[in-house]
């Protein structure tokens, strides 16, 4: 009874996140509107991050962990996407530095970023039987691949592939939106609820697995 209400339950997020990304994809909106968005609401994750840390370590049993999990991990993957909806569709009004970079080298790194990211979710589907956010919790811990590589080649990905679409823009307030304000809240996810999600899911095994492989930045796997 409890695995099909949760079943149920991340099927209606799923298709909640959906809607909302359809909605923002569609409306038009002020600059006043969208600069709220692209800037506001991606301040919103730190305290709905720093909120859901604290309910986790309140009572971290393994029922309410994956509850906690599926709310913070839709909760930020709606916000995400919205501010990236927003901000790639509104790119051509940051007006600003050019950057002097060919557009061409943008959308050849956009390409290769993009097919990082899909063959990180195969990693995980296969390696791991899980699905990116809590759309699948992993059911096993990804440590071979890209994830040999780096803890988070997901992340690694996105955020190569958005500094990516800042080149092909030529916008150096898009890059420095990624780099200031996107990738912060990015990695503050990642390091104060995710990490310790997993340490309470896997526990000694991913222990071990982070202390011998970067969270971010790739390097040989050891051994």
């Amino acid at each position: 009874m409890k695995h099909a209400l949760l079943k149920f339950t991340r099927i209606t997020l799923l298709l909640l996140t959906w809607f909302i990304w359809w909605r923002v994809l569609e409306q038009p909106l002020s600059n006043i509107m969208n600069l709220s968005i692209i800037v506001g609401a991606l301040l919103l994750v730190f305290p709905i991050v720093w909120l859901a840390r604290l309910i986790l370590d309140g009572q971290p049993s393994p029922g309410r962990l994956v509850w906690i999990t599926t709310f913070v991990h839709y909760a930020v993957l709606i916000i995400l996407g919205v501010v990236i909806i927003r901000a790639v569709i509104t790119h051509s009004d940051w007006s600003g530095w050019t950057i002097p970079i060919p557009a061409e080298i943008g959308l050849v790194l956009a390409i290769i970023t993009g097919a990082a990211g899909l063959l990180s979710v195969a990693n995980l589907a296969l390696k791991g039987l899980g699905a990116p956010f809590a759309i699948a919790l992993s059911e096993k811990l990804a440590v071979d691949w890209m994830y040999a590589w780096t803890r988070n080649p997901m992340v690694l990905s996105t955020l190569a592939l958005l500094l990516s679409l800042g080149l092909w823009y030529q916008s150096a307030l898009f890059v420095l939106w990624v780099l200031i304000l996107f990738t912060p809240a990015l990695l503050f996810f990642v390091k104060v609820y995710e990490e310790r999600e997993l340490e309470l899911r896997f526990g000694t095994s991913y222990l071990e697995y982070k202390s011998r492989t970067p969270m971010l930045f790739p390097r040989k796997p050891r051994g």
